[in-house]
């Protein structure tokens, strides 16, 4: 674990030692929070997992439901979400519960778990994951290091050059390239991620058929009761990179498509990656002119009566696979840790 997820587990039991999850509440809760999925599965002991964070159990995700009923929070759809922005229940706190890029241990092991709950979610879905076109680039990063015993790469800036035997020196050159990779064009990073891959043997499209659901199986989802289907772009870009255009269309034409595809009406929109370097007010903007009643970002943090006005800049908050504990859940439901996270405020949609 990363000296930033050891922090984050000392601020919960900090929260947690002090009771401040509970008479801190009106400080930072807000009316609502949204959760954020993306893996949902089994745990599958192994000691070089650099995706872990994207990763928690079916019994993590149903003691977290049972915690949420159990403070007589509610649990919503986005719809619902939005209402109770417009229009708050007095008293009562909220939450929605969102899943990205379409994986089929969302219909495997999550579904089961929220329909026992009586939770609705929303699927957030990338077509060209559906059909096989679009890149987990970060799974290819995983499956490449962990099959190569020493990694020999050419980047613009400079030769990257790591040995990588070990799962310590695995996850070292992972860390390493991933964040090198993230700070520069896309183009960048997805070339780099098909040069391993390449060199490792791994067969990029057959990873997104392995991880992912095709559209027979979204269809029948997507009539499911309990079950909202939201668009995730066409390709799964970190869209502030690119062009206008190219978001333009990465945006409109995946609400299209999906329409199209699953003969829904698409209302709702989540930004790839969505940290500040991956979507801002140009996407923002861009989201609102297609259509869409609300995008949510990856930026942490509660729903406030102020975001009634950004409705295309939702925060999130993630439910990670580092800290699948009771105390890290009453930590986030409390919404203190983002109170320091985002030194006050309420909304951050800049």
């Amino acid at each position: 674990m990363s000296l930033r997820h050891q922090a984050f587990s000392a601020a919960f039991k900090a929260i947690a030692l002090t009771g401040a999850d509970r008479w801190g509440r009106g400080l930072a809760q807000g009316r609502g929070v949204i959760l954020t999925l993306h893996h949902v599965r089994p745990w599958r002991a192994r000691g070089f997992a650099p995706n872990r964070l994207l990763e928690i159990t079916p019994e993590f995700l149903d003691r977290t439901l049972g915690l949420i009923r159990s403070e007589g929070y509610d649990i919503v759809s986005l719809d619902e979400a939005l209402a109770r922005l417009a229009d708050p229940k007095p008293g009562r706190f909220f939450v929605a519960i969102t899943s990205d890029d379409g994986y089929r241990d969302n219909l495997d092991h999550a579904w089961p778990v929220l329909a026992k709950h009586g939770a609705p979610w929303t699927a957030f879905v990338t077509p060209g994951f559906a059909e096989r076109t679009a890149r987990l680039w970060w799974l290819e990063l995983e499956e490449a290091i962990r099959a190569l015993p020493r990694i020999e790469l050419e980047l613009p800036e400079g030769r990257f050059s790591a040995r990588t035997e070990s799962d310590a020196e695995k996850q070292g050159a992972f860390d390493t390239l991933y964040w090198r990779l993230r700070k520069g064009p896309e183009e960048t990073l997805l070339a780099a991620a098909a040069e391993l891959a390449w060199q490792a043997g791994i067969d990029s499209a057959a990873l997104v058929e392995r991880e992912c659901l095709p559209w027979e199986t979204l269809r029948s989802l997507a009539g499911a009761l309990g079950v909202t289907i939201g668009a995730h772009t066409l390709s799964h870009p970190m869209l502030a990179k690119h062009p206008e255009e190219v978001a333009r269309r990465e945006i409109f034409e995946s609400k299209a498509r999906l329409e199209a595809e699953l003969g829904i009406p698409i209302r709702h929109f989540a930004y790839p990656v969505g940290d500040p370097g991956s979507a801002g007010p140009r996407e923002f903007a861009l989201a609102r002119e297609a259509g869409f009643a609300s995008a949510v970002t990856t930026r942490p943090g509660h729903l406030f009566a102020e975001h009634a006005a950004h409705l295309h800049a939702l925060p999130r908050v993630s439910l990670n696979g580092y800290h699948q504990s009771d105390v890290a859940v009453r930590a986030l439901l409390s919404g203190l840790p983002f109170l320091a996270w985002n030194r006050g405020r309420k909304v951050n949609a800049g």
